[in-house]
């Protein structure tokens, strides 16, 4: 006779195994083959030759590629810039929409648009705004004086990954903002009293205040972002495609390059979990962050 404690964790199992199930075929499978093709010279088209095992060949290869380094620089200049600047403007978006004024719900709803996009939409949109023949970004900087003649954005190495930064940062940082407005809606208004009446200042009130309050969220936010700016792909595919000269290519985009275009499955393979052993740090970060702020918690 099973005790309901057994009951409950065998009918817990149960339905758990769907769930599963799909990740295996979906996520620990491909993975697996992925693994598997690592340590090969594998070639998306084989003509019916069995690929050959290379080791870690593939491996040493990708830690001493240039190219693979350089694209590393550049997703992390990616990552840290766009991560920074949404987070300081999502901070700054948020405080102002818990000010109270006049049109302030409509206002909410016009931050969420960006982030409800379909990136593919957002970076067509952005594409468009950057061309160097019409776009508005052109007509805005040269109607204001700040250029004299239109500009090729997307089409300069010195500017276009700074572009599509641009367009990332326009999509995502209404996710800070939510995250963040919705702290700042707990905070209780009394110790906002308490502290003007003690002669607290605005700073003064922020960080002793709202800052500890908005802490959590707020780097639960960049966390997430961060391992989502760092597989960036789909942006980068539709308004550079990687160019010009290499300038915004990176790791999910040489990837997908070197499977799918140069048709090197064994190495574009290694690569990938080379990227993916990347993320995983990440999110151990971001676990490491969330049980920190669970213990913190329970201990106040």
């Amino acid at each position: 006779m099973l005790s309901l404690q057994q009951r409950e964790h065998r009918q817990a199992w149960v339905l758990l195994a769907p769930m599963l199930a799909m990740m295996f075929l979906l996520t620990a499978w491909p993975l697996g083959r992925t693994l598997w093709l690592s340590f090969t010279d594998a070639a998306l088209i084989s003509n019916g030759m069995v690929p050959a095992n290379v080791g870690f060949a593939n491996y040493i290869y990708a830690l001493t590629d240039p190219d693979f380094l350089a694209s590393l620089a550049r997703t992390l200049y990616f990552t840290v810039v766009s991560v920074a600047v949404e987070g300081v403007l999502g901070v700054l978006v948020a405080l102002l929409l818990n000010q109270p004024f006049y049109g302030r719900s409509i206002l909410r709803v016009l931050v969420i648009l960006p982030w409800a996009l379909p990136t593919i939409v957002n970076a067509m949109m952005w594409r468009l705004n950057f061309n160097p023949d019409y776009g508005s970004i052109n007509a805005l900087l040269m109607q204001t004086g700040i250029i004299d003649h239109y500009r090729s954005w997307l089409g300069s190495p010195g500017s276009a990954m700074n572009a599509v930064m641009i367009a990332d940062i326009w999509k995502n940082y209404p996710l800070v903002t939510l995250l963040t407005l919705a702290a700042l809606q707990s905070i209780p208004d009394d110790l906002y009293e308490a502290a003007r009446i003690d002669g607290a200042g605005a700073w003064r009130r922020f960080r002793a205040i709202t800052l500890p309050s908005i802490l959590a969220p707020l780097g639960v936010a960049l966390i997430l972002r961060t391992i989502d700016a760092f597989k960036i792909f789909d942006i980068i595919y539709v308004m550079t495609r990687g160019g010009p000269v290499d300038s915004t290519k990176t790791l999910s985009f040489f990837v997908y390059q070197e499977s799918f275009s140069y048709l090197r499955a064994g190495s574009g393979a290694a690569y990938a979990i080379l990227m993916t052993i990347m993320c995983g740090v990440l999110i151990a970060i971001y676990m490491f962050m969330l049980a920190r702020g669970r213990r913190r918690e329970i201990e106040q």
